[in-house]
This record gives structure tokens, sequence and C-alpha cells, in this order.
């Protein structure tokens, strides 16, 4: 299984519900590596896409204590153990974690690989990634020659569980 996220400098990932800043080969990269794949994502994340609704080309699994919720063709679970279960369906490698913080939190534990646009620059932010620098049980496996966008610098990272 695996994360993809965008952090800044902190491993922030968002504020007041939106991401801290759109970047288009981000986005890109995106949907190349999730297109085809099962997303996992909590119904916060879900409200910020268009319309409230799945992203298309993916089988979108949404975990919620809802018990109403209900979004388009997504897959609706309310509990960790009912998404573990869930995810028996799927090979593990075209599961990706897609957020929020407490979905990412609360699954990062199953994920032995984590794809991350590290944006060197501080956002205000209120939800975050768990900071993988800092946990030893992880290590860079690949990073891109850094990249920019309008004044935005970042690299794409892969981090593998060790």
């Amino acid at each position: 299984m695996k994360a993809i996220v965008a952090v800044d400098k902190n491993w922030a990932i968002g504020n007041k519900g939106k991401l801290l800043v759109s970047i288009p080969s981000d986005m890109k990269r995106f949907r190349e590596i999730t297109s085809g794949k099962v997303v996992v994502l909590g119904r916060k994340t879900m409200a910020t896409f268009p319309n409230g609704q799945p992203l298309k080309n993916r089988t979108n699994i949404v975990l919620t204590k809802d018990a109403n919720y209900k979004a388009g063709d997504a897959i609706i679970v309310h509990s960790i153990d009912e998404l573990l279960d869930e995810l028996k369906n799927y090979p593990t490698d075209d599961v990706y974690i897609i957020g929020g913080d407490s979905v990412y939190k609360q699954m990062l534990p199953y994920v032995d690989t984590c794809e991350v646009t590290k944006i060197r620059w501080g956002y205000e932010a209120d939800s975050f990634f768990p900071n993988l620098e800092k946990d030893d049980e992880w290590e860079i496996t690949y990073e891109s020659e850094e990249q920019t966008y309008f004044d935005t610098e970042y690299t794409f990272q892969t981090w593998s569980r060790k």
C-alpha cells in the first residue's frame, strides 16, 4: 500500500480544508500515478473535490464515521477494520492513501511507500502528514531534480519503509 501527498518543509498538507498550494505538475503526477488505481480518503477530503464527487478513473474508498454518508459510486467504510477488509479485494500495489491528515495517520502503519511532493516553503497550516524525516523506519529512495513553479521550489520524492 502507498501514500501520495504534497507537503511543505514542515510536513504540512493543508489549511482550513484546502491544499497549501496548487502546482500543475504535482496535480499531473497525482493523476498519472493514481489513474486506474484505488484511492482511500476521508469524507472531508472528498468534499474538496469538484461537486464533492469521486475522482474519475479510480476506485474511491471513503473512510467516515457518518453512517448516512454517500458520494456517487464511492465505496463507503466506517472503520479501519472495515477498510482493511475492503482492501483485501485489490492488489496492495494499486492502493493509494490520499488524505486527509487523520486518514494518513491511521493508515501509515500499513503503507510501505510514500510518493511525496516536497515543497521548500513553510505555509500557515492546520493539517499535517507524519514527518518521515524524523522516523527511523523511513528513507528516501528517490528524489527528482529541483523544480520551480513561479517562485515555488519543490522536488518529487519516494520514501520507502526500511
